[in-house]
């Protein structure tokens, strides 16, 4: 099997040089896709790579344009940069949804927030995330940022456009694994998934979340770091779209750290096919890759291919995804 031209994804900006169109391209088909005006939700992979470093695979974030609303499903580093190339800005994202507390999944939120407040956001922007989320963000206001954010709140009143308390723009939110968050005409249930816990951590000291969203009859799941586990199955149960991490495909997987990564971790990608079975998912979206070229994503998407009837597509940064 090879993949095959899709009719439901293109990039959210088609004059991006190299990697960020023809690679793309190369893999899912030799056509662009006009962008559409009549699909109440949209998904963009800003990030679809590692912690590793790429200039093809920026850290984790998922941006999702429903209609009157804009989410961010996870900030990995480069987010706010990643936002400038489709033409987009921070102060319009109006809820950020974090996975959990690795580096690669907020360390680019504290730039997102900070660019918003100063490039005039005014509406609150709330931030939920694991338990733990508030503490973060205190920290960054009150002293990572402290000095910064007086300076700022200073010169604005003495220039005379004066600007709101940071904190007041950016409330947070601890969600606890079953939570859900519900406004007018979406709802996003946040579950708890299964991230190297068996390595010897509990979930009251390592809450990492997947998260389904609801909106205008469609589902969208992002599962976050995990495993196959009952959890992430569960949130992605007949999801139009899951966002799947899938770090391997099982034939790369050759070394004993390697084995411990994909066992206990992050999916592989027979894994990824055995919740898109399981979950009787219509699309998956293969994010969280780590490097190594057209031949091991290629072996990725035969595996993740296999015993279930979901399109299955090889996320790549700036894809664009009518769900």
């Amino acid at each position: 099997m090879s993949p095959v031209p899709l009719t439901s994804c293109s990039f959210a900006h088609p004059m991006l040089p190299g990697p960020y169109r023809t690679d793309v391209l190369g893999k899912v088909g030799h056509h662009e896709i006009n962008r559409r005006t009549d699909i109440a939700m949209r998904l963009t992979l800003l990030g679809t790579g590692t912690p590793t470093p790429s200039v093809t695979r920026h850290s984790a974030a998922n941006l999702v344009d429903l209609e009157g609303e804009t989410l961010l499903f996870d900030a990995g580093g480069g987010v706010t940069n990643q936002l400038a190339r489709i033409g987009r800005h921070p102060r319009e994202i109006d809820h950020v949804f974090i996975t959990h507390h690795h580096f690669d999944h907020f360390s680019g939120l504290d730039e997102l927030l900070l660019s918003a407040w100063n490039g005039g956001r005014k509406r609150p922007v709330a931030v939920h995330g694991p338990v733990g989320t508030i503490e973060i963000m205190n920290a960054l206001w009150e002293t990572v940022y402290r000095r910064d954010i007086a300076f700022r709140l200073h010169e604005a009143t003495i220039i005379g456009e004066p600007m709101p308390l940071i904190e007041d723009v950016f409330p947070s939110h601890d969600l606890p694994a079953g939570s859900d968050v519900e406004r007018d005409g979406w709802r996003v249930h946040a579950g708890a998934v299964e991230h190297g816990h068996s390595l010897g951590f509990s979930h009251e000291e390592w809450p990492c979340l997947g998260y389904r969203l609801e909106a205008e009859g469609r589902i969208l799941t992002i599962s976050g770091d995990t495993i196959d586990c009952p959890g992430v199955r569960d949130l992605a149960a007949d999801a139009d779209v899951l966002v799947q991490c899938c770090y391997l495909p099982e034939a790369a997987v050759d070394t004993h750290e390697k084995r411990i990564l994909v066992d206990q971790v992050l999916a592989s990608s027979t894994q990824a096919a055995a919740i898109a079975s399981a979950a009787k998912v219509k699309r998956m979206v293969l994010t969280h890759i780590a490097a190594g070229g057209d031949e091991k994503e290629n072996e990725m998407f035969e595996e993740a291919s296999h015993e279930h009837n979901a399109e299955v597509i090889i996320g790549r940064d700036l894809m664009e995804i009518n769900v």
